[in-house]
């Protein structure tokens, strides 16, 4: 399966894509039985809530082939590969297991944005450290049919601003915490069926929304590199689609 050029628009475009019914049944509800199992098996410990909301929860299978089967077995491969290149991505050893529970708040928090890859005193990020990648692919192991349901949430086009932000202001502004910029879009919390795939720009804002559902929402995510990527790549904050040979055929340069 790879990527329509109307899917590469809106990714260079809007810097997400979501694509419906990419990974079959049955492995959504292997990776499902998985999670469950774990946590019926292991608990979650209280204390270690704050890091598993961060980095993720059930860590103990987040290399499993029920979870990274989601990416390496399924089309969700080649339609990453389809954007960033044919067999120019890193192997990926493990996803992220990311829950979120219902919640009592009443209204809602307002969402709010973060960049990943800076360091937050849970998140496994070395202070003073940027830990960029090129590509987030979640996968959805739960319908997600109304907004505060723990709805994957962007603010479409914000790779945009925040490549030019740093191109004015220098990328070490990351280390400091999210920039602060203008011209922000209001939120956009997706929704979608289990099974669905979003691939998103590493620069693009997003966060989970609140939920306020009866459910808990279930997702995996993958962070991809291109094989040129090291630990960091600043280059890649100030020239956007620098890793991302897939997008060469839009008719504007990228």
């Amino acid at each position: 399966m790879q990527l329509t050029y109307r899917q590469k628009q809106q990714l260079y475009e809007e810097g997400y894509v979501h694509i419906p019914g990419v990974v079959p049944d049955i492995m959504v509800d292997n990776a499902l039985r998985a999670i469950n199992g774990s946590i019926g098996e292991h608990g979650i410990d209280p204390a270690q809530l704050i890091t598993y909301r961060s980095r993720s929860y059930c860590p103990e299978i987040q290399n499993t082939t029920a979870i990274t089967g989601l990416l390496t077995d399924t089309p969700a491969w080649t339609l990453a590969e389809s954007a960033i290149g044919e067999g120019k991505i890193k192997p990926v050893e493990f996803g992220q297991i990311a829950l979120r529970f219902p919640g009592p708040q009443d209204p809602p928090r307002q969402p709010s944005a973060h960049i990943d890859g800076t360091y937050t005193p849970t998140n496994g990020v070395p202070q003073g450290e940027i830990r960029n990648f090129t590509m987030l692919l979640g996968v959805m192991l739960n319908d997600v049919s109304e907004p505060y349901a723990g709805n994957f949430t962007v603010w479409p086009g914000t790779h945009r601003l925040f490549e030019q932000y740093f191109r004015e202001n220098g990328v070490d502004k990351l280390v400091d915490g999210m920039p602060e910029i203008d011209g922000m879009p209001e939120p956009v919390q997706l929704t979608g069926n289990a099974g669905d795939v979003v691939l998103c720009h590493y620069q693009l804002a997003h966060t989970a929304a609140a939920n306020v559902s009866a459910n808990t929402r279930y997702a995996i995510y993958f962070r991809l590199k291109h094989l040129r990527h090291g630990v960091t790549r600043p280059e890649t904050l100030t020239d956007i689609w620098l890793d991302w040979e897939g997008m060469s055929d839009l008719p504007e340069p990228v």
